[in-house]
């Protein structure tokens, strides 16, 4: 990860410089795919679909690994390869406080990465499969994926990871895996370090005064993010089937849930929108979301209703200090969304999914 700016711990060297990385974000926003792309996509096979993503802003991706991949491989890594370059933009372009921001911000891409590593040992996976799917865009240095990539158990791909935050949080988790047989505690203990740690780096010290102005969005949207994934883990839970205790895998920092809330909460799904709802700061702001979290059917449309939700509600906060670090937070989610649906797609269109069936895995707004 790049460096420049400030040292990413102290979070105060240097002026910062949001005006100036809201244009270029401003910029890069624009040239995202639109829904009606998304519908054009649902019609075409893999080799359509990487020609449209050379006449897009995929071109450099797609130019330069045409050579040694072809359909969905070579969608997936330029996707890949795409998010990875404009996140390390967004590093490029930023100083001071809102370079600490955001680099702690992209740490998620570890949390991301080591997950999917889990479940590719899991399920026996081959190394290269699981590769694709990896974003090469938080701290972990290039030299410890490929290190977990090359272990066959996940208690050795712990032992990896060592010299990390996770490494002590994952090894608590091991034990439960063992016992249980589910990737679930392992996955937590990750989100939990992550959203913990990104908390304690702007929340205020004792004594000191709330956080105010576009800082305090922050630590907003940084709670909407647990809150809603406290809602995921629960319905999870209660779907997996699993002998869990919900409140175990409680993330806290969030507004929404407490332990004995979300304990009560799972497996009720209209109580659980409805707990939502009832909520001043989210049940007046995401009407529209809510809709669709009513309508969903099934956990994968209640997932993407969620994810619907955050990116409506960061939206909603970049609005309101649109010089901010918010602006910045709901472009990165605006821009996984895009990769995403772009891979549902290819990866839909590959295993002869209806067009129907392949737009319940998108999340369109």
């Amino acid at each position: 990860m790049n460096t420049r700016g400030s040292n990413p711990e102290s979070g105060t060297l240097g002026a910062s410089n949001p005006e100036y990385v809201i244009g270029r974000v401003r910029s890069r926003r624009a040239s995202l795919f639109a829904d009606e792309d998304y519908r054009k996509l649902v019609r075409m096979g893999p080799s359509e679909i990487a020609r449209f993503m050379e006449e897009s802003e995929y071109e450099r991706e797609i130019n330069e690994l045409g050579a040694r991949f072809s359909g969905v491989d070579l969608i997936e890594y330029a996707l890949n390869r795409n998010l990875a370059k404009h996140f390390q933009d967004l590093l490029d372009w930023s100083e001071g406080r809102l370079y600490a921001l955001i680099s702690r911000y992209l740490r998620k891409f570890d949390v991301w990465n080591v997950k999917t590593i889990f479940r590719g040992i899991y399920t026996d996976t081959d190394p290269e499969e699981i590769r694709t799917d990896l974003i090469r865009a938080g701290e972990l240095d290039d030299r410890t994926v490929d290190r977990l990539l090359e272990v066959d158990t996940i208690e050795d791909a712990i032992e990896v990871l060592d010299r990390t935050v996770y490494y002590e949080p994952l090894t608590e988790a091991y034990e439960e895996f063992e016992e249980t047989g589910a990737l679930v505690p392992l996955e937590n203990a990750l989100d939990r370090e992550f959203y913990e740690r990104l908390l304690e780096d702007v929340s205020p010290g004792p004594g000191q005064e709330p956080r105010e102005g576009p800082e305090a969005k922050y630590i907003e949207f940084l709670q909407a993010e647990i809150d809603f994934l406290n809602a995921r883990n629960a319905l999870r839970l209660s779907r997996s089937g699993a002998d869990l205790d919900p409140a175990a895998y409680y993330i806290e920092g969030g507004v929404l849930f407490d332990e004995s809330e979300l304990s009560r909460l799972v497996g009720n799904y209209d109580e659980l929108v409805d707990h939502i709802a009832e909520n001043k700061r989210y049940g007046d702001r995401l009407s529209g979301a809510l809709d669709r979290l009513r309508g969903a059917d099934s956990l994968i449309q209640f997932e993407h209703a969620l994810d619907a939700a955050l990116l409506e509600y960061s939206d909603t906060l970049s609005s309101i200090y649109p010089v901010s670090v918010s602006a910045v937070l709901a472009y990165i989610l605006a821009k996984e969304r895009e990769v995403e649906n772009i891979r549902a797609i290819a990866r839909g269109r590959e295993v002869g999914l209806s067009e129907s069936e392949i737009e319940e895995e998108l999340v369109i707004l």
